[in-house]
């Protein structure tokens, strides 16, 4: 497995960037059933397990993730379900909601950047610093002459990151409305998830065709070798959840991780009783 294997779900010029002409239900080489699905992202759980803690004691290099989505799209089922096992020492989830008061007094860069990953660690954006040309640009809250120029910013961060030896890969999970709806009214009609609803998702509900545009110009603007764009079909969890952690563990294979060698003979040492 490579993760060369996966440059038909890439998100390039004239390849996955116009969304409406993308199909969000799972394409031809997924699995046909839930039940397979399953099973397959059972063993690449154990795979990823594995392949994190070499990850880890390689400290070669760190890896960032970055999940963005329409609402509903299952950032957090995504974390929930592929990075499932591994170990919690190194595999950090940073959560970028509202800014705060202090963080809205730095640049809109200075709360990204300390949450990124240093050696060895695995950071897993749930939204981003794509939220910055995305919310801000649909919700009008700063003009076009602000946030277009963030483009430049984001390409420029992330040629850094690149640079001081970050792997980063970038998924959209890309649902459609009518999923869309139909998970809304999930956490309307069932107690225990009404709590995941907020009436702000019904605004930005009212400006899908909006936040589609939004998106394909991140794509065309940030979609670069070093820190790629994958569109991940998730009008079905199950694929989603086993394309993204077939991803995962393509990229840390690819990456050919070891264990460091000893300076001893671990036969010659003899624990006493």
């Amino acid at each position: 497995m490579s993760i060369c294997d996966y440059k038909h779900y890439l998100i390039q010029t004239n390849q996955n960037d116009r969304l409406a002409k993308v199909p969000s239900d799972p394409w031809s080489d997924l699995p046909k059933s839930k039940s397979a699905a399953t099973k397959e992202l059972s063993s690449l759980n154990e795979r990823l397990a594995d392949l994190q803690q070499r990850f880890f004691v390689d400290r070669r290099k760190k890896f960032l993730i970055v999940l963005q989505g329409m609402d509903t799209s299952g950032k957090n089922g995504t974390i929930r379900h592929v990075f499932r096992g591994v170990n919690p020492q190194a595999v950090h989830v940073a959560s970028f909601d509202k800014p705060s008061t202090r963080e809205l007094a730095h640049d809109y860069l200075w709360r990204v950047h300390k949450r990124t990953p240093a050696k060895g660690e695995i950071i897993i954006f749930d939204r981003s610093h794509y939220e910055d040309v995305l919310a801000v640009r649909v919700n009008k809250l700063k003009p076009e002459s602000v946030w277009r120029k963030r483009y430049r910013h984001i390409r420029d961060f992330e040629q850094m990151l690149h640079d001081e030896e970050t792997v980063i890969l970038k998924f959209f999970l890309h649902i459609d409305r009518e999923t869309q709806k139909k998970r809304l009214q999930e956490r309307l009609d069932t107690p225990a998830k009404n709590w995941k609803f907020d009436k702000s998702d019904l605004v930005a509900r009212d400006n899908w065709d909006a936040y589609i545009a939004a998106y394909e110009e991140v794509f065309k603007e940030t979609a670069c070798k070093h820190a790629p764009w994958y569109i991940i079909p998730a009008n079905k969890k199950w694929a989603r959840n086993l394309l993204v952690a077939r991803i995962v563990v393509a990229c840390l294979e690819d990456m050919h991780l070891s264990y460091p060698e000893v300076d001893y003979n671990p036969s010659g040492i003899v624990i006493p009783d």
